[in-house]
């Protein structure tokens, strides 16, 4: 019987493979969806469960109390020796600090280098005891001692390729900012992509105190490493928790105390909303979303298989007449939809390994440090496969059981007079449920595809309130003092460049911490913080900065006590005027200081954050970013002779720049992405509901043939007839619409209320999307309906 089943399967199949292949590329189409996202997700929930001890290790972070409350990532250094030396409840503990900043170097044995990299995320300090805790795989060396001693660094296969070629790195030499020797003690395997502790190279924890002095690993107050706890067996994370507390008020001077807050995270949330790749809630929206579309595409299988009945009534009725049962029949039904569906999963499989490069590279341009490595292969571990066997088994029980139900019920003696629209008929409900939940799918995709790209469009518009065009950074080097007075002589030389200035950083950063400070006598700190920037005398001019009121800092000032306001500030303070500002003084970053200006208001941070207080503090000490404004039509020349200048002054540091422009389009980097994946999913929504709209249309077509001929005959024009055809379309669009509106508009406004600066949601864009569909729909509708309206009435009229 099975070989049967197969045999006719397979004759049905190739007599109507177009309409077959319709059906297996709609539900091939939102299988890829569905697959897509699920293994990105599944990317960004695996990252770091393969450590050993995971169920009892925890992550140390600190919220800073002011404003308001600030999570980071990071701890005092001194905890974690304390929590492993004191307290015996806990089995291990260690720290590290990314670098950022950094130069390594091999060095040639003459006094210079033969390669020379500016590290950033891939480097860090770090204990022997951070490989007890974490999965690293060695390759040579000795994982408890390698890291023992100070100027000591372990490499991973990747960067010892990259720092010394094939030559053996072990014992090699690498060179810190140009001022310090390290020695390679071990070699490990490279980090896996899904770990956000992606680190290739370790350098030992004891060369820090020879880098900043031996008080360096004492300091409670400052926030540089991450702390991570793994717990003895059995031991509760509350007793961590608990002790924490007497940490901090025996270790924090009292003034300290309150504005510091230990928390304790499991290790398996490392990727986590303080410094995760992507927020939970985002994930499992992604996995609502990849619901849907495979449901759509079980939707329009269902509706074209189900439109098709009708010509394979005479089928049903023959073979029932022979002693087919029921339960044959639906057997060989879904005989042809496993068929149809394992053939759709497979193109799902050819579609998803096509896209998933692509996917890849998106992922890695647009999420710093993220190395993706996602292959339709990921399909066949345990847990996924699990997945993709229950989705198979799904969707072939979803798509085919109600089709096959629908065929094995043709009554036989109907099927012969070319009468099974009655049995039909009181199905037409579930179809227009069907299809009128693509029509809110698709209209909720249309409506966030204009919103999102209405909102980056206007975000692209923002007006920063300073002058970014042709203005370029440099970044100095971050652990050594820079020849400013060089850099500055030997640029503002140069016939593109207009004028040079130094500060901590440009008036936008994403470096925007808050600093609490005092206004006047006051002597507590105010109800708000401060962002702070270090700059000179020429930071105003190079980015267009004006002042409403008072003089700009001064060339003399070396002390850093001048310093500059901008309104937002005055406001808040509650000053009557700008004028009145100036003179007066103010406490932060732990010096007195004296207001000599006002600047007009400008941005300081992303698009999601209003205009914030600023202070401009006259401090070349901490400038570690160089600012060139260069002429309008400056040629690639002068950017070549600008880093000339560079390895002419520092040449042991590795030049690094950007355009101020390009920093600021990294704000929007989140959005972009967004967009391309809404878009994305939009066509994907439109493509199944055009699919679903065709069967729909055909099933009416089919199952009103002889009412068609019938008005046809009476005289009814084509436009009457197309009517006849369209209002059930017309109908469930403007109902799916009553739902896809209100809801499209409540998620769309919440995501909306996190910028500062957006759009509203008005009706134009509510019309908009209407149109739109009604568009589409009446394009994809079009041909058939008209193929109806205009056939020929003898066809279906001579058999009554």
């Amino acid at each position: 019987m099975i070989r049967h089943y197969l045999i006719v399967a397979k004759r049905h199949l190739w007599q109507h493979w177009h309409v077959n292949l319709i059906s297996l590329l709609g539900l091939a189409v939102g299988l890829t969806s569905g697959l897509i996202i699920f293994l990105v997700v599944n990317y960004m929930f695996s990252f770091d469960r393969y450590h050993p001890h995971l169920d009892r290790s925890y992550w140390v972070v600190t919220d800073v109390k002011g404003e308001k409350s600030m999570p980071t990532d990071a701890a005092p250094r001194p905890l974690a020796q304390v929590l492993r030396r004191d307290y015996a409840f806990v089995e291990s503990a260690t720290r590290l600090e990314t670098f950022f900043g950094r130069t390594l170097s091999v060095p040639n044995g003459k006094g210079g280098w033969i390669k020379k990299f500016a590290e950033a995320r891939n480097v860090c300090f770090a204990e022997p005891h951070y490989f007890e805790l974490f999965g690293v795989e060695w390759v040579s060396g000795n994982p408890k001692t390698a890291l023992a001693a100070p100027n000591t660094v372990v490499l991973s296969e990747r960067y010892a390729r990259k720092f010394f070629d094939v030559a053996p790195a072990l014992g090699r030499t690498l060179r810190l900012d140009n001022r310090t020797d390290l020695t390679v003690t071990g070699i490990v395997k490279d980090p896996p992509s899904n770990t956000q502790l992606r680190y290739d190279a370790f350098v030992s924890y004891a060369t820090i105190p020879v880098l900043e002095g031996p008080a360096a690993l004492s300091d409670w107050q400052g926030l540089q490493a991450m702390c991570f706890v793994r717990l003895r067996e059995g031991a509760d994370p509350a007793l961590l928790r608990q002790q924490l507390v007497a940490i901090r008020r025996k270790n924090l001077p009292a003034r300290a105390v309150d504005q510091f807050d230990y928390q304790v995270l499991p290790l398996a949330e490392l990727n986590h909303q303080r410094s995760g790749m992507a927020p939970r809630p985002v994930l499992y929206a992604l996995i609502g979303v990849g619901v849907l579309l495979v449901m759509a595409g079980c939707i329009n299988f269902v509706n074209l298989a189900t439109a098709r009945a009708l010509r394979r009534a005479r089928e049903v009725g023959v073979r029932k007449v022979m002693g087919s049962t029921r339960w044959q029949l639906i057997g060989q039904f879904m005989v042809e939809t496993a068929l149809l569906v394992t053939g759709a999963m497979g193109v799902a499989l050819l579609l998803t390994e096509l896209s998933l490069p692509l996917v890849n590279r998106t992922l890695a341009t647009t999420v710093d440090m993220l190395r993706p490595t996602l292959s339709v292969l990921d399909v066949a571990q345990p847990r996924a496969l699990s997945w993709f066997l229950g989705l198979l088994i799904g969707v072939i029980g979803v798509s085919g059981l109600y089709p096959a139900l629908v065929l094995a019920r043709f009554d036989p003696a109907k099927a012969f007079a070319a009468q099974p629209t009655r049995r039909l008929r009181g199905k037409l409900t579930l179809r227009q449920g069907l299809i009128w939940g693509q029509f809110v799918l698709m209209q909720l995709f249309i409506l966030a595809v204009l919103v999102i790209n209405a909102q980056l469009r206007h975000m692209q518009r923002a007006d920063w309130g300073f002058r970014y065009e042709s203005t370029m950074a440099v970044f100095l080097p971050q652990h050594s003092a820079a020849p400013l007075a060089a850099l500055r002589q030997g640029w503002g030389q140069l016939p593109g460049v207009e004028a040079v200035t130094f500060g901590s950083d440009p008036p936008a950063s994403p470096y925007n911490r808050p600093s609490s400070f005092s206004y006047q006598a006051a002597t507590e700190p105010e109800a708000f913080d401060t962002r702070v920037r270090a700059v000179d005398e020429h930071y105003l001019s190079v980015f267009g900065l004006s002042l409403v009121a008072g003089r700009n800092v001064g060339a003399t000032d070396t002390s850093g006590r001048e310093v500059l306001v901008n309104e937002t500030m005055v406001r808040q303070l509650g000053v009557s005027s700008s004028a009145a500002i100036v003179g007066k003084s103010m406490r932060v970053k732990d010096a007195d200081r004296v207001i000599v200006g006002v600047v007009r208001d400008f941005r300081s941070g992303d698009l999601h954050q209003p205009i914030l207080p600023m202070t401009l503090i006259q401090d070349r000490l901490h400038s570690r970013v160089a600012m060139l404004r260069l002429s309008s039509a400056h040629p690639e020349q002068t950017q070549q002779a600008i880093q000339r200048v560079w390895d002419k002054v520092l040449p042991d540091q590795v030049y690094q720049a950007k355009t101020t422009a390009d920093l600021l389009a990294s704000f929007t980097d989140l959005e972009r992405l967004l967009a391309g994946f809404v878009q994305a999913f939009a066509v994907v929504a439109i493509g199944l509901s055009c699919l679903g709209l065709y069967g729909l249309v055909t099933y009416l077509s089919e199952s009103k043939a002889k009412e068609i001929g019938v008005r046809r005959v009476l005289g009814a024009r084509t436009g009457q007839l197309l009517w006849l055809l369209g209002r059930e379309f017309g109908k469930l669009l403007v109902l799916g619409f009553a739902v896809a509106a209100p809801v499209g508009a409540w998620l769309l406004s919440g995501w909306l209320q996190a910028y500062a600066y957006k759009i509203t949601l008005n009706g134009w864009l509510l019309l908009s999307t209407l149109l739109l569909t009604s568009l589409i729909t009446a394009l994809t509708i079009a041909r058939q309906a008209m193929k109806a309206a205009h056939s020929n009435p003898i066809a279906y009229l001579k058999n009554e």
